[in-house]
C-alpha cells in the first residue's frame, strides 16, 4: 500500500517507517528536516522512500502530499505543543477530506487518558490530576468525531525503545477502554479516587514504540476492525 507518515523522523514515526519498507509498503516521509530522516534511515534505506521536505501547516504541501495516497499515519506533534499540535492534526485531516484522491484512512496519535475507564462513563483526560494538556489529545479526537474519514486514534500508555519482561508476554489490544484489568468497585470511587487509582497503575500501560507501529501498520486497510474507534494496548502474561 501507499503510506505516508507525518512527523517520519519521530519516535514513532521513524519506526512506522522502517517497519513499513520491512513490509513491502511504498513509504512517504513528511519531514521538516530531510538530512535528519536521511542521518537516521542510512543511505540504503532512504532510496526507497518518498521524501517530502515541507511546512506541515501549509495546506497546499500537505494536500499535494496525499495525492494517491492509501493511508495517513500522523505522528507530528505532542500534546505539549498546545494549539499548535492541534493545529497540526486538523490540517492534516482537513486535507485529507479535500483530496479526492486519498483513500480515507487515517491513523493519528492520542493516549491511554483518551480511553474510556471500564464501569464508568469517564476517560482519563478530564479527571483531576491528570496533565491539562492532555486535553489537547480530547480535542483532536472531538475534531475525528466530525469526520467521514475512516479513521483511528492509538492510544498507547508511556512509550520506550524496549521493555524487558520477566515472563513471556502478548500485545493486548482493546478498543475504546483502558487494556488493563479495572476492578468492578471503581465506579464506587470518587474521581479523585480513580485519579490515584490509574496513576498507581501507570506502569501497566507502558509499551514499546515497535509494537505501536506495527499495531498501526497490522490494521491500515479501508473499514478494518478498528475504524473509528480508539485503540489501547499493554501487555499480557501468556495465557491470560
Amino acid at each position: 500500500m501507499k503510506i505516508i507518515v507525518f512527523g517520519a523522523t519521530g519516535n514513532t514515526g521513524k519506526r512506522v517507517l522502517a517497519q513499513g519498507l520491512k513490509m513491502g509498503h511504498e513509504m512517504t516521509a513528511f519531514v521538516r528536516n530531510s538530512k535528519k530522516l536521511f542521518d537516521q534511515l542510512g543511505e540504503h534505506s532512504t532510496q526507497y522512500v518518498n521524501v517530502i521536505a515541507d511546512d506541515i501547516m501549509d495546506p497546499v504541501s500537505v494536500g499535494e502530499a496525499l495525492v494517491h495516497q492509501d493511508v495517513a499515519i500522523i505522528a507530528a506533534g505532542h500534546a505539549g505543543q498546545g494549539e499548535e499540535f492541534v493545529r497540526i492534526v486538523d490540517n492534516i485531516i482537513t486535507q485529507c477530506e479535500f483530496q479526492p484522491s486519498f483513500s480515507g484512512r487515517v491513523w493519528i496519535m492520542g493516549g491511554a487518558g483518551l480511553l474510556g475507564i471500564p464501569y464508568t462513563d469517564l476517560i482519563g483526560n478530564n479527571l483531576p490530576g491528570f496533565p491539562p494538556e492532555y486535553k489537547n489529545h480530547n480535542r483532536n479526537f472531538e475534531r475525528l468525531q466530525q469526520t467521514q474519514l475512516d479513521w483511528t486514534i492509538m492510544c498507547p500508555g508511556t512509550m520506550s525503545d524496549s521493555i524487558k519482561h520477566p515472563v513471556p508476554v502478548h500485545l493486548h489490544v482493546t478498543t475504546e477502554t483502558l487494556p488493563i484489568p479495572i476492578p468492578e468497585k471503581i465506579k464506587e470511587y470518587s474521581e479523585a479516587e480513580i485519579t490515584h487509582h490509574l496513576f498507581s497503575r501507570l506502569q501497566e500501560l507502558d509499551v514499546a514504540y515497535d509494537d505501536v507501529a506495527k499495531c498501526m501498520l497490522d490494521h491500515i486497510e479501508l473499514g478494518g476492525t478498528f475504524k473509528r474507534k480508539r485503540v489501547g494496548l499493554a501487555y499480557r502474561g501468556e495465557g491470560r
